[in-house]
C-alpha cells in the first residue's frame, strides 16, 4: 500500500493559524511553506494474523515498537504483540518474520552497544535476547517472587531502554509499578516506584547517565539512578497520561508525550518541567510517541481517540521546528508546526523513530502497518 498525495499543512506562521476542523482541512497548502515530504504504509501480514491468542489478549492491531541497530545496522526491528512475533523490515518495505513462543507477547525492542537484540516478552514475563536469525538465545525471568503466591507475580515487563554503559538492559513492570535492570553478568534487580499503580511504560537513559520513565496512570516522570535511587517528578497537566520520553539533542533534558494532555513537555535534569501545548487537527486527537531528526526537528504522532471516535477524520504526523528548544510555552504559537496526513485513518500510531536511511518510520498499532514518512526540501515561496 502507498500513500496518497496529501501535502501537508502548517501552523505557527503569521497568517495561517488553525481554526477548527474546516479550516485544518483547507489548509491543505500554507502560503508560507511547502514541503516535498510523503507518507508511504507497509501493511505488516503478520503469518499468524488468522491465529486468536488466549481471550485476554484479544488481535485488534497490535504493532508496537520499532528499532534499529545505531551501529551501522541498516534494517528496522517491529514486536507485533498479540502475533507473537518480530518483524524485519528492510528500507524498501520487504521484511522477514520471526516466530516466538506461544503468547508470550513481545513488546520493547532495543539494542546494546554490541549489537545485541533485546525485547520484553510481556505475557511470559522475560527478557530475552535475539540473534541475528531472531532465535532466542538467551532469557531471563523477570517475574517477582510471592511467598503467598501459587507463582510468582507477572512484572509484565513492557518498554526496554539500555543504560548509558550501552550494556545494562532496563525495564519497565507495567504490572507491578517497577523498573528493572539485567546487568552485564545477569545479575536481575528490581525496584519499586514510589506511586501505587503506576502503570511504567517507556524508560530512556538521559544525558546525566540515569534512567527516566514515564508514569501513564501516576502522572509522573521518575527518574532511576543506576544503583536504584528513585525520584518522581509531578507533571503539572492532571491526568496527562505521559507516553513517550527521549533525550533532548545536545541538551541536558528529556522530552516526553502527554497522551491525554495533547503536550510535548521538556524535564531537565532537576526534574524542572515546562509543557507546550500541540496544535490540534480536530478536537478529539491524542498524541502517541515523539522522536528528534538530525536537524533537532521534534516529531510527533497525533491521532483521532478511538475511545472517543466521534467526529472521525484523519490522523497525523506533526514536525515541529527546533525553534521549540529555545522556546517558552508562550512562544509556541510562532513555533512552525507542519501537519502531514497519514493516508490510512483510525491507525493508532504507537512509536516513532528516524531510521537508518534518515526517513522518519512509525509504526501504526490498530491497523498493523508501519510507515515511512520521506523527508525532502523544503522551500518557502
Amino acid at each position: 500500500m502507498y500513500a496518497r498525495a496529501f501535502p501537508p499543512f502548517v501552523v505557527g506562521h503569521a497568517g495561517c493559524r488553525m481554526v477548527g476542523v474546516v479550516l485544518a482541512l483547507a489548509l491543505a497548502w500554507c502560503s508560507q511553506a511547502h514541503a516535498q515530504e510523503a507518507i508511504e504504509e507497509f501493511p505488516i501480514l503478520y503469518p499468524s494474523l488468522q491465529h486468536t491468542p488466549s481471550p485476554c489478549h484479544a488481535v485488534n492491531g497490535s504493532t508496537h515498537e520499532i528499532t534499529y541497530d545505531p551501529q551501522g545496522g541498516r534494517t528496522l526491528w517491529i514486536t507485533g504483540q498479540n502475533y507473537d512475533a518480530v518483524v524485519q523490515v528492510a528500507v524498501d518495505g520487504q521484511m522477514t518474520f520471526y516466530a516466538l513462543p506461544a503468547d508470550s507477547g513481545p513488546h520493547g525492542i532495543e539494542f546494546d552497544a554490541l549489537g545485541q537484540l533485546w525485547l520484553t516478552l510481556e505475557f511470559l514475563g522475560q527478557i530475552v535476547r535475539l540473534d541475528g536469525n531472531g532465535t532466542i538465545v538467551a532469557a531471563y525471568d523477570v517475574r517477582l517472587d510471592c511467598r503467598t503466591c501459587p507463582e510468582p507475580i507477572n512484572t509484565h515487563p513492557h518498554g526496554l531502554g539500555i543504560g548509558s554503559d550501552g550494556a545494562t538492559v532496563w525495564f519497565t513492570g507495567k504490572g507491578t509499578g517497577t523498573v528493572g535492570k539485567i546487568t552485564p553478568d545477569g545479575q536481575l534487580q528490581t525496584y519499586a516506584l514510589p506511586t501505587v499503580g503506576s502503570v511504567p511504560i517507556y524508560i530512556k537513559a538521559g544525558p546525566d547517565g540515569n534512567m527516566w520513565v514515564t508514569e501513564l496512570v501516576g502522572n509522573h516522570i521518575a527518574r532511576v539512578t543506576p544503583d536504584g535511587a528513585v525520584t518522581e517528578f509531578a507533571i503539572p497537566t492532571f491526568n496527562s497520561r505521559p507516553i513517550a520520553i527521549v533525550p533532548e539533542p545536545d541538551g541536558a533534558a528529556m522530552w516526553f508525550t502527554e497522551e491525554a494532555g495533547n503536550k510535548v513537555a521538556r524535564i531537565d535534569m532537576a526534574g524542572t518541567i515546562t509543557e507546550f501545548p500541540v496544535p490540534k487537527s480536530q478536537a478529539n486527537v491524542i498524541l502517541g510517541g515523539l522522536a528528534f531528526d538530525t536537524q533537532k526537528n521534534l516529531w510527533v504522532q497525533q491521532y483521532v481517540d478511538l475511545n472517543h471516535p466521534a467526529p472521525g477524520g484523519p490522523d497525523h504526523v506533526l514536525k515541529i521546528d527546533k525553534a521549540i528548544l529555545t522556546a517558552t510555552p508562550e512562544d509556541m504559537a510562532s513555533v512552525p508546526v507542519t501537519f502531514y496526513q497519514v493516508p490510512t485513518a483510525d491507525t493508532v500510531m504507537h512509536r516513532i523513530i528516524q531510521g537508518p536511511d534518515g526517513n522518519m518510520w512509525f509504526t501504526e498499532l490498530h491497523t498493523n502497518q508501519v510507515g515511512k514518512l520521506r523527508l525532502g526540501v523544503t522551500t518557502r515561496e
